[in-house]
């Protein structure tokens, strides 16, 4: 006589299934809200990063809620009685459940993989990451990088503590960064000291200055308005004064403020930083630790405002 095949327990099968689509729906649920988390998407690529931060949000939520469930179902069903003091029953290896907690971990890990290098690809953004020594750049190029730029080209010049764009075609410099909207730009990325980081949250990009390099960065701003540019780097004790605003303007507005810029004098930029030392300096003469002293602000013909509200 051949065994019976085991009975299918449908009622469990059933609220399983029912609390897995509604862990599910939760977790999508939380996976849309994390867009609401960030500021303004002022970039191509901020959508792109935006999404694969919504799915992996949802992915984690999912994986929290499915082992907390899972834990608390164990210890309401399946707790020992008050004075029960015996072993518990001994359990042997688990073949099948083995392969199913190690097969969905690695399809999840590999989703979120699979949609990274999708995301990266799209983006574009870094492309070979030309890491130009500078000595060489003055070589090839007959002088500092960014003498020479291509078309299109903003050189931004980090360090402590101030920011400073370079618009080598037009002959200005500035201490507020100005650029038009859906137009693609490259920077050129240079520290004259230390190790900087180049981030923009509303562009959802960051890019580290290193000295002694030239990095080209892209990106394309969508969206007009007032931005934030941070050092994301701990560079020294005042890099979270080395800020500036970062102004995205249409064409027409881009291309008068450079020709107003061009006719002005220069003269000294923003630097937060100074003005902050200088205060402490003030109030406590003697500090009892040794700082670096900031640079002087740098000659620029647009010293912009550090003063106006801004979107992020």
């Amino acid at each position: 006589m051949t065994a019976s095949p085991s009975s299918i327990n449908r009622p469990a099968v059933l609220g399983v299934s029912l609390w897995v689509g509604l862990l599910i729906g939760i977790s999508r649920w939380v996976g849309l809200q994390s867009y609401h988390w960030f500021p303004v998407q002022a970039s191509t690529a901020a959508p792109l990063v935006d999404g694969l931060f919504s799915f992996e949000t949802a992915i984690g939520t999912f994986v929290f809620l499915a082992v907390a469930s899972v834990m608390g179902w164990v210890i309401l069903r399946h707790r020992a009685e008050k004075y029960d003091a015996s072993d518990a029953e001994p359990i042997e290896g688990n073949t099948k459940l083995e392969i199913i907690w190690t097969a969905i971990p690695f399809v999840l890990v590999m989703a979120i993989a699979v949609y990274a290098m999708k995301v990266n690809t799209r983006l574009g953004v870094l492309g070979p990451m030309e890491h130009i020594h500078l000595a060489d750049a003055r070589e090839q190029q007959g002088g500092y990088p960014g003498d020479r730029l291509a078309a299109e080209t903003i050189e931004v010049v980090a360090r402590q503590w101030s920011w400073e764009f370079r618009y080598p075609d037009a002959g200005v410099s500035s201490t507020e960064l100005h650029l038009p909207v859906d137009q693609p730009l490259t920077f050129r990325l240079v520290s004259e000291d230390v190790l900087h980081g180049f981030y923009i949250p509303a562009f959802r990009l960051k890019q580290d200055v290193i000295p002694g390099r030239a990095i080209n960065f892209n990106l394309t701003p969508t969206r007009i308005g007032r931005y934030r540019l941070r050092d994301s780097q701990f560079s020294g004790t005042w890099f979270a004064a080395n800020q500036a605003d970062v102004v995205v303007d249409s064409q027409d507005d881009y291309q008068a403020w450079l020709k107003q810029a061009a006719a002005l004098p220069l003269q000294a930029g923003i630097s937060d930083a100074v003005v902050e030392y200088q205060q402490r300096l003030q109030q406590t003469p003697t500090p009892g630790w040794a700082t670096v002293k900031p640079a002087p602000p740098p000659q620029v013909n647009v010293p912009g405002s550090n003063a106006l509200p801004h979107d992020a």
